[in-house]
């Protein structure tokens, strides 16, 4: 389902907005719900500090490990096994 949004620019803003819109060959409406989807993909859908906590929470574990290409060499054994 579709939502309304109604914004309130200034005259200057919503101008510059529609020379934007029309040299890309877009309406108004769709150059802005393409900046608006450019700007949320380039922002973090979870805020930092539950990243951090996640990351101090791991961090807590002591797991056995082998170097990476020993790890590699046993995951392609396991699969042709």
């Amino acid at each position: 389902m579709s939502k309304r949004l109604q914004v309130l620019l200034p005259d200057p803003e919503m101008s510059d907005i529609r020379r934007l819109a029309k040299r890309e060959g877009l309406t108004v409406g769709e150059w802005v719900r393409r900046a608006l989807r450019e700007a949320r993909a380039t922002r973090p859908a979870i805020d930092p500090e539950t990243k951090l906590k996640a990351i101090r929470a791991g961090a807590k574990y002591s797991f056995p490990t082998a170097d990476l290409e020993q790890m590699l060499s046993e995951i392609e054994q396991g699969y042709q096994a």
